[in-house]
């Protein structure tokens, strides 16, 4: 008589909670997170679609927020507008149209401060930790351990130096390892000399002989030149330092 046949051994069943914790572990990945952060920034961008912050600040925004709310409304907006990636210039250029000269630029430096404030903590809980293992070349070292050892001087400086975007001077502080309140401090003062630029020469527009718009525009022309000239001396540097 033939021996019944051997069933193979049943699986052992996976434990309880073993798909939620793996799921959970994907969640908190780094790879996870940065590309949560791509597409928030993504979905951000692709927002200018449906609206114009810096047409919302100087039109329908006094009549949409009268009185107190005003001022509230107006940071906020500039905020978002900053994390949406709309150019500063232009958002300063709304603040001076449509608050005047005082009153446009505390708001502009409170809604530029704010919307590097949310893009900082963006960055640095969605996109650090995936990003710093690549910061690998003696360039990159070297800044991150500049940002870390010297915070506040450092993000001064990044804010001063004209032509380079501010959003990508938020996400870059965010990698790097500069603490969160000498980053917010820095930027409230580095920002101010060329946001008062452009609040002052948008409000004194109408008067465009006055000296407080032929400074500010001067001094406007003055960053841009500046800009241009080091992007050109950066260019120029690129094929010396590659090899071959």
């Amino acid at each position: 008589m033939s021996a019944p046949p051997i069933s193979p051994p049943a699986a052992a069943p996976a434990p309880a909670g073993a798909a939620p914790a793996r799921l959970s572990r994907v969640a908190r990945s780094p790879r996870t997170k940065l590309a949560l952060l791509v597409v928030i920034l993504g979905a951000a961008a692709c927002s200018l679609l449906l609206w114009d912050p810096s047409a919302v600040l100087s039109g329908g925004l006094a009549s949409a927020a009268p009185g107190i709310w005003r001022a509230p409304a107006f940071v906020g907006v500039y905020a978002v507008a900053t994390v949406v990636f709309v150019p500063r210039p232009a958002l300063n250029a709304a603040a001076g149209l449509l608050l005047g000269v005082q009153e446009g630029l505390l708001l502009a430096v409170l809604g530029t401060t704010l919307g590097a404030a949310a893009a900082f903590v963006l960055g640095r809980l969605l996109g650090r930790d995936a990003l710093r293992p690549l910061l690998r070349g003696r360039v990159l070292t070297s800044l991150d351990r500049r940002f870390t050892e010297q915070g506040f001087r450092s993000v001064l400086l990044l804010r001063l130096f004209p032509g380079l975007p501010f959003q990508a001077g938020n996400y870059a502080a965010a990698f790097s390892g500069v603490r969160f309140n000498p980053f917010l401090a820095a930027t409230a003062l580095g920002v101010l000399p060329a946001t008062a630029a452009y609040v002052v020469a948008a409000a004194s527009a109408r008067e465009p002989g006055s000296a407080a718009f032929l400074f500010s525009a001067g001094a406007i022309v003055l960053t841009g030149v500046l800009g241009l000239a080091s992007v050109w001396r950066a260019a120029r540097r690129r094929p010396a330092a590659d090899p071959g």
